[in-house]
């Protein structure tokens, strides 16, 4: 539930998001809710902490390390979590992904995780905002995809997996540089706002390992936009009514 635009409300944690550049949105929501998870997750570009505290709450054991490189987010993130029944397992790390990539050991396998979720900026320099926050957690420039993807393949175990939630136009791009790297899609979750559109976001799960290939699509709403029975069942653990 909605507070004004500074405070989100879900069943088990609150989200403060008066400094971040990206508020609480639809993609998080699916990304947090159907993202696969395992013991050690890795968040990157965590933004107020979301994907972060929904995957707490669905992976009870789960230890996250969640990274952002903006001071304001960072500022959001650190509330939420502290403030959260999660904090113990939830590490918040203040750097780039690129920096933090760069601390990893990677020959130790311990430093290594089960899963990977991002949603990744991904429009292109020229849609720039000036809003410095805001450009960070949205276009690439901040994150281009081929370091996003390659970093991700580096940090993953054997047969880990790499969840990321995306907007058709970049689904070719992303697909393709994830299968240049070694990733075998395992999940395509085609996500539609009414059954007469086209999907509007992609939820893509991709292994570092040989799977074979399933596709699905669903719809959040009904013709008549009404909240589809699916969509209600996906965030019923989540979302206040």
């Amino acid at each position: 539930m909605l507070n004004g635009n500074d405070l989100f409300e879900y069943k088990q944690f609150s989200i403060q998001q008066a400094h971040a550049g990206m508020k609480v949105g639809t993609d998080c929501d699916l990304l947090g809710a159907m993202a696969e998870g395992g013991r050690k997750i890795l968040d990157i570009g965590t933004g107020t902490g979301i994907l972060s505290m929904m995957l707490a709450q669905r992976f009870p054991e789960a230890r996250i390390t969640a990274v952002e490189i903006d001071d304001n987010a960072v500022m959001d993130a650190k509330v939420n979590f502290s403030s959260s029944k999660f904090a113990e397992r939830i590490c918040l790390v203040h750097t780039s992904f690129q920096d933090y990539l760069k601390s990893v050991d990677l020959s130790d396998d311990d430093n290594l995780y089960d899963c990977i979720v991002c949603n990744p900026p991904y429009f292109d320099k020229s849609m720039e905002s000036k809003d410095r926050s805001r450009t960070r957690a949205r276009h690439t420039s901040s994150l281009p995809f081929s370091v996003l993807i390659e970093g991700a393949f580096s940090l993953l175990k054997p047969n880990g997996v790499f969840s990321v939630c995306i907007p058709p136009e970049v689904l070719s791009d992303f697909t393709s540089l994830c299968i240049i790297e070694g990733f075998w899609p395992q999940y395509v979750y085609k996500v539609k706002s009414i059954p007469e559109k086209a999907p509007k976001r992609y939820v893509l799960v991709h292994n570092k390992g040989r799977v074979e290939r399933q596709e699905f699509t669903f719809c959040m709403r009904n013709s008549d936009k009404s909240r589809s029975d699916w969509y209600k069942n996906l965030m019923k653990e989540f979302h206040i009514e």
